[in-house]
């Protein structure tokens, strides 16, 4: 007969708080079930750390770079936090640091010499940290407005509309922010399929911890001039920040950030009204083709463009489109979906934008990406004559949602206004903070409704050419599901 072992008091005390920290750690399944045996529903709760890392601004010498860094939410009323941007390298010093929320501040650099970035947040300072880097290169190859949100480093991306044609010039760039080396691999897909690699150059390769490196694309399959890419970037061990630098000769530059992850329906939101060219390039990287509608949600409605409504996609294959001018003088955003009577099919898209014409012009991309979800943030917005356009998306159901201009980073008082945006239309709203000066956040709050899509358009003219840069937002994930859990005793018997 087997024989019970008493227990004391602490070791009690132990177990049940075991079985109570067990109980914090386990997620709510997938069906809703209870994640506990205690039946009671997870609550929602501050981050307490985030993590964000930028990519190196420019190797131009006359580059020069504004860093913008914002916690949304309501102004500081106590509370202890962190937030710093630094070199992304050992023993670096912070190059810009936030001390309380809903006040953004900033930082400049100037020349090739400004390193990528990693930053924390903590506290009540790590719920939606934000981060944003705005270069200007004046002139050269590599002459454009490059803006990018800093982002959280992963394990997977995808870029499509990346290119190794003549006069291109793509270097995807990988952050590593944590203490341990990196292992990533890169894979490129054209219109035929998988590009075929040189020997060495797109596998395990090591990004040292601390530290930065760019790829240039081209280097990877020399030869191959393909106007229309997709990149696959890959870790075998560790995360990166990865995001794509773009130069086009007689064109512009910007970066291209990773598209959302692979599903059926897509948004890419903010095309802007005086868009020259518009390129739609798709991937499908599953086994399936891939039917998909082409509609533009514009002001007044979504329309089918005239000659595109649709685009068929091959597995493991990279297509295109050339939409042209498919705006037309207003604002609007592109969305795919499943033809009629077709399967879903899971696919990445992104869009080329051109501004202006001849040798007067500038390029962009729009990543597909994901809704605004409860709270979304832009940082580094500018007070400038129609500087900054934020142009949000509703789709299948209309939405209400409120939007926010904080201060500026050298003063200025808070803005606010709710928007109401009907099913499969894209509005327009221009919003600054009250006297403010400097750069400044614009967040976006769903009120009720449907999902809704969101882009920033900064636009700073030089000698008459239309520099732009567009960055989405979408949900910032500044809460996490936290488990409730309670005592229970039966499982310190047999």
């Amino acid at each position: 007969m087997k024989q019970r072992v008493p227990l004391t008091l602490a070791a009690v005390t132990a177990a049940l708080a075991a079985v109570t920290g067990l109980a914090t750690l386990i997620a709510p399944t997938a069906d809703g079930a209870p994640a506990a045996a205690s039946g009671k529903a997870a609550a929602r709760m501050p981050v307490e750390r985030s993590l964000l890392v930028c990519p190196a601004p420019s190797t131009s010498d006359i580059a020069e770079t504004v860093y913008t860094s914002i916690t949304p939410g309501a102004a500081a009323t106590g509370g202890k936090g962190t937030a710093r941007l630094l070199g992304a390298t050992k023993d670096a010093k912070p190059v810009l640091e936030l001390k309380e929320p809903a006040k953004p501040v900033g930082a400049k650099a100037s020349g090739a010499e400004a390193p990528a970035l990693t930053g924390t947040a903590d506290g009540f300072l790590a719920p939606g940290w934000t981060a944003q880097q705005t270069t200007v290169v004046s002139v050269g190859r590599t002459r454009g407005l490059l803006g990018t949100s800093c982002t959280v480093p992963a394990t997977d991306f995808w870029f499509p509309a990346v290119s190794t044609a003549k006069g291109r010039e793509d270097y995807v760039h990988l952050t590593n922010p944590d203490d341990n080396a990196a292992v990533v691999d890169i894979k490129l897909f054209g219109p035929d399929g998988a590009v075929k690699a040189e020997a060495g150059t797109s596998e395990n390769i090591r990004i040292d911890p601390k530290s930065s490196k760019a790829i240039s694309l081209a280097s990877l399959a020399p030869g191959a001039q393909l106007a229309d890419l997709t990149a696959h970037v890959t870790t075998r061990a560790g995360r990166v920040g990865a995001t794509v630098q773009v130069g086009e000769e007689g064109v512009g530059s910007d970066w291209l950030p990773a598209s959302v992850d692979p599903t059926g329906t897509l948004v890419m939101p903010g095309i802007p009204a005086d868009a020259t060219d518009v390129r739609l390039v798709v991937f499908a990287p599953g086994e399936e083709d891939a039917d998909l509608r082409i509609r533009l949600a514009a002001a007044s409605g979504s329309i089918s463009p005239a000659g595109n409504e649709g685009i068929h996609v091959k597995a493991g294959m990279t297509a295109s489109v050339d939409l042209k001018d498919v705006t037309r003088g207003e604002p609007g955003s592109l969305v795919l979906s499943p033809s009629e009577g077709k399967q879903t099919v899971p696919v990445v898209a992104a869009l080329r934008v051109v501004r202006g014409s001849g040798a007067k012009q500038d390029l962009g991309f729009i990543q597909a990406a994901a809704p605004v979800g409860k709270r979304a943030t832009v940082a580094d917005n500018r007070t400038d004559d129609n500087a900054t356009v934020l142009s949000l998306t509703a789709t299948g159901a209309d939405a209400k949602v409120k939007v926010t201009a904080s201060p500026g980073t050298e003063g200025g008082e808070p803005a606010g206004q709710e928007v109401t945006v009907k099913a499969g239309t894209t509005q327009k709203v221009t919003l600054a903070p009250a006297g403010g000066k400097g750069s400044y956040a614009l967040t976006v709050e769903t009120v009720s409704g449907g999902p809704v899509y969101a882009s920033r358009t900064l636009t700073l003219p030089r000698d008459g050419t239309p520099m732009f840069t567009v960055q989405t937002a979408s949900d910032d994930h500044a809460t996490v599901s936290v488990p409730k859990a309670t005592q229970d005793l039966s499982v310190l018997t047999d």
